[in-house]
């Protein structure tokens, strides 16, 4: 089963309409994400809890790490730079976290307020090499704009 995003963004869209508390916005959106594609092996949020520092947040998968310094890691270069982290093959990242030895793939995405801040960054993992593309990408960040930028 591949994500059918536009049907996933209008569910989203429709769960998550008026609410305002971050946590239960993270924990819907890592559920529905989540249980939308096979290729989506552990699907989570790590909050920005202090400066420079990502704590677990709500995910769904096996256990993720609890502590993430941005110095460090794939989540840790997606919240220091702002940028989007597409990893095809995670041993080849310098500083990988291996939260999970079955993770392959990668794909982090800085989740920003409406003042454009990071707060976040949502982290998949797959345990298939090479599993993201632009399309994920695309349809995921408009996904995460659309419910914690607006």
């Amino acid at each position: 089963m591949t994500a059918d995003y536009d049907t996933l963004a209008k569910t989203i869209a429709a769960l998550t309409e008026g609410e305002t508390d971050e946590v239960a916005l993270m924990a819907t959106v890592a559920c529905e994400v989540h249980h939308s594609d096979d290729r989506f092996d552990w699907t989570g949020f790590y909050r920005v809890t202090e400066p420079e520092v990502l704590k677990i947040g709500p995910y769904q998968g096996g256990h993720g790490c609890l502590v993430i310094p941005f110095e460090r890691g794939v989540c840790g270069a997606a919240a220091r730079t702002g940028q989007i982290q597409l990893v095809p093959d995670v041993d080849a990242f310098p500083g990988h976290i291996a939260c999970a030895s079955s993770t392959r793939s990668e794909l982090v995405l800085p989740v920003r307020d409406a003042n454009g801040d990071v707060i976040a960054v949502f982290d998949i993992d797959s345990d298939q090499p090479d599993a993201f593309t632009e399309d994920d990408v695309v349809a995921l960040g408009s996904i995460l704009a659309g419910v914690f930028a607006r």
